[in-house]
């Protein structure tokens, strides 16, 4: 008899996530009888109570865990007993296990961007980045360039406050003088080697570009963390600039993946769920 292994998403706006077919395949692959269900909670009350109360209906239930998506993983920190040492740094989780009665938060969004950051741009420079957006998944990308070895890191936000805040908790975490808020964006990525998208824009909610395409050249890589669609306007414009790119679909996958093993005690096969993966955006299309 197969092992059951019950797990789910929380968020809004989350109908047509990838997340349960993703986790379902690769749960199949393993033998378990893997189930992965949505908890869309668009149209009701997006405060803390609503929130515990789906954590608690899920742990009461013999979940595994859940996934944590927009806009809760900053106020899920508070419904865990335990937090990850990064999750703890980053302020935001995107899982929690249950186990013996308990709550374990861990975040790996900042981990499965940077696996999909090296599977795609392994020998990238790293020496001046800018990072458009500070958001929840902003937040995890610029711990995730912190930690991969970025010399210096600029970030720019619609909300100023909200970049100055990020770059002192970083700047408290990798030390002083690497981390910048704010600034001229034109100027900033004049002198950069790297540029990441960590708007929403792009998306199909939200097209467009999130910068001029002339501020793109050949030296720059570009990378984005939108997947749906997987090749934005913004990595078309790199393209046809002489950009090498990454796409969002690795920080998809690789936290996809990061995810199942917390849930399981198994380890995904990165390869293979990349593969559904691709098998998922065809059929989208």
């Amino acid at each position: 008899m197969s092992r059951t292994v019950r797990v789910g998403l929380v968020g809004t706006g989350i109908g047509a996530s990838l997340s349960p077919a993703l986790h379902r395949q690769e749960g199949a692959a393993h033998g378990l009888d893997y189930r992965y269900e949505l908890f869309d909670l668009a149209g009701g009350r997006l405060d803390r109570e609503t929130l515990a109360g789906r954590v608690a209906a899920a742990q009461d239930a013999g979940f595994a865990g859940l996934n944590i998506t927009h806009p809760f993983k900053q106020m899920a920190v508070d419904l865990v007993d335990t937090l990850s040492p990064d999750a703890a740094a980053l302020g935001a989780i995107n899982t929690i296990v249950f186990a013996g009665g308990s709550r374990m938060g861990y975040n790996t969004d900042w981990s499965g961007y940077a696996a999909g950051f090296r599977r795609s741009l392994p020998d990238a420079l790293l020496g001046a980045i800018v990072q458009l957006g500070v958001g929840g998944a902003g937040a995890a990308v610029a711990h995730a360039l912190m930690t991969m070895g970025a010399r210096s890191l600029s970030l720019i936000d619609r909300e100023p406050e909200r970049a100055e805040a990020a770059a002192a908790a970083l700047s408290a975490r990798f030390g002083a003088g690497r981390v910048f808020a704010g600034g001229d964006l034109e100027r900033a990525i004049a002198a950069a080697d790297g540029f990441v998208n960590a708007t929403p824009i792009g998306m199909a909610a939200y097209p467009g570009l999130p910068l001029p395409e002339t501020l793109l050249r050949p030296d720059l890589w570009v990378s984005e963390i939108v997947y749906f669609p997987l090749d934005t306007a913004l990595l078309q414009a790199a393209r046809r600039r002489g950009c090498r790119v990454s796409d969002g679909g690795g920080m998809a996958v690789f936290q996809a993946a990061g995810a199942f093993r917390l849930f399981t005690g198994l380890e995904a096969d990165a390869c293979r769920m990349l593969t559904h993966f691709a098998e998922l955006q065809a059929s989208k299309r």
